[in-house]
C-alpha cells in the first residue's frame, strides 16, 4: 500500500531536515504516517486525521492540534507535547508516553491536568 502523496511530501521534507509543519491541514482523509520517524516534528495548529500505529514522535509537538481519531498505537511519544490539543477518540493503546505532555488537552469535554494521560 502506498502513502498518500501529502504523507509522502511531509516525510521528503523532514528527511532534507525541515520539522516544522505548523498549521497543517491533514483531515480531507485518513493520511498513513504509521513506523515512520518523525522525531522532534513540530504540528502546532495542525488539523490531523492520521494513522502513527508505531511510529517515531519523541519530543514531537502536537500543541493546539486536532487529533481526535489519530492512531498512535504503539508510537514512542516520550517527550511529545499535546497541550491544549483535541484528543477525542485518539487511539494511544501500548504508546510510550513517558514524559509527554497533555495538560488543558480535551477529550469528550473532560480538560486533562498537569501530568494527567489520556488512556493508552
Amino acid at each position: 500500500m502506498s502513502r498518500h502523496p501529502k504523507s509522502e511530501k511531509i516525510l521528503t521534507r523532514y528527511a532534507t531536515g525541515e520539522r516544522n509543519f505548523r498549521g497543517l491541514d491533514l483531515d480531507d482523509e485518513f493520511y498513513d504516517f504509521s513506523h515512520v520517524d518523525l522525531r522532534g516534528a513540530v504540528f502546532t495548529g495542525s488539523w490531523i486525521v492520521a494513522s502513527f500505529t508505531r511510529a517515531n514522535l519523541e519530543g514531537a509537538d502536537f500543541s493546539h492540534c486536532n487529533v481526535k481519531t489519530c492512531d498512535f498505537s504503539g508510537a514512542r511519544l516520550a517527550s511529545a507535547t499535546f497541550f491544549g490539543s483535541a484528543i477525542d477518540a485518539a487511539v494511544f493503546d501500548g504508546a510510550d508516553l513517558t514524559g509527554t505532555i497533555f495538560e488543558k488537552a480535551g477529550a469528550f469535554g473532560y480538560i486533562l491536568g498537569k501530568g494527567e494521560l489520556p488512556p493508552h
